[in-house]
C-alpha cells in the first residue's frame, strides 16, 4: 500500500488492460521503463529454468532429486510439475522445446525421487 492505494491491485488492473489492448501507450511505456513484469508466470518459469541450467553447468547432469532446492526454489518439485504438464498435454510447446534442448530427463529413476 502506497499513499493509501493498493499497488498490487492497481498493477494487476494495468496488466489486465494491457492484455485486452486497452492500456494507454504512454502509461505502458512508463511502466516498462520502471521494470514492470507483464507476464508473471513466464517470468517465474524463466527464473526456474535458469536455476536448472545453472544446476546442469555445476553438476554436469539434469538428474535432479525431487527434493532439490536451489536459491530457495523447490527445483525438483518444479521439474516434477513440468513432467506432469507434459504428460497431460498442458506444457507450453516453447517450454518443452527449451527443456528438450538442454537434455532434460522426462522420466527419472526412483533413485532421484
Amino acid at each position: 500500500i502506497e499513499d493509501g492505494m493498493n499497488l498490487g491491485i492497481w498493477l494487476n488492473t494495468q496488466r489486465s488492460k494491457k492484455k485486452k489492448g486497452k492500456l494507454d501507450g504512454s502509461l505502458e511505456k512508463r511502466l516498462v521503463d520502471v521494470g514492470v513484469v507483464w507476464d508473471i508466470n513466464s517470468e517465474l518459469w524463466e527464473k526456474k529454468y535458469c536455476l536448472l541450467v545453472n544446476f546442469q553447468q555445476r553438476e554436469g547432469h539434469l538428474n535432479i532429486p525431487q527434493r532439490q532446492i536451489e536459491d530457495g526454489v523447490k527445483l525438483g518439485a518444479w521439474l516434477n510439475t513440468q513432467r506432469k504438464k507434459k504428460k497431460m498435454g498442458k506444457l507450453d510447446s516453447s517450454c518443452k522445446r527449451r527443456l528438450d534442448e538442454i537434455g532434460f530427463v522426462w522420466t527419472f529413476s526412483p533413485h532421484y525421487i
